[in-house]
């Protein structure tokens, strides 16, 4: 604890009760060793959304060592906030699902997304216009229908990181 505390510049005390909650969700594990403890991110899907943030970082910013399998040095502090925000913003089961569906479908109506997602049409327009202000989602007008697409960005990388984890997953869980 106290060296990941120090290697991110918080309070013991807060990276010890995040350690926490990450154990209880499943996305650490712990190793005692004498008075120590250790932890490690679990394999599943975390990890491989750490490496995509990593790589959509050094892509954004012009940092190739980001690419480079095996860098070890910590994302600033004002991207990791920024991706973990805007992760918040999407973090509902039937809006990534629309985010998904624009990942994997194109550009959409509302009617081909209620039918692609099996998701009420209100709850559809509800949450394309949330995601549409906080610019997951653009639109264009075709006569009086209104197609969407998802953006560019961590919430369309994410997805993708996702979906790459379990394709290689398979049924083995």
């Amino acid at each position: 604890v106290s060296t990941i505390a120090h290697g991110v510049g918080a309070e013991q005390m807060i990276v010890s009760q995040s350690l926490k909650k990450m154990r209880d969700a499943g996305l650490v594990q712990t190793h005692r060793r004498g008075i120590f403890i250790y932890y490690e991110i679990c394999e599943e899907y975390p990890a491989s959304i750490f490496v995509c943030l990593r790589k959509l970082f050094g892509h954004m910013t012009d940092q190739l060592k980001f690419l480079r399998t095996g860098h070890k040095e910590i994302l600033p502090t004002d991207y990791t906030t920024m991706a973990a925000n805007r992760i918040k913003l999407f973090a509902n089961y039937d809006k990534m699902r629309i985010l998904e569906f624009l990942t994997y479908r194109g550009e959409s109506c509302v009617s081909e997304i209620v039918a692609g997602t099996s998701i009420p049409q209100i709850k559809v327009s509800q949450y394309l216009k949330k995601l549409l202000d906080d610019d997951f989602v653009k639109s264009r007008r075709d006569g009086r229908f209104i197609y969407y697409d998802i953006t560019s960005g961590v919430h369309k990388t994410t997805i993708g990181c996702i979906h790459k984890r379990y394709d290689r997953v398979g049924d083995k869980f």
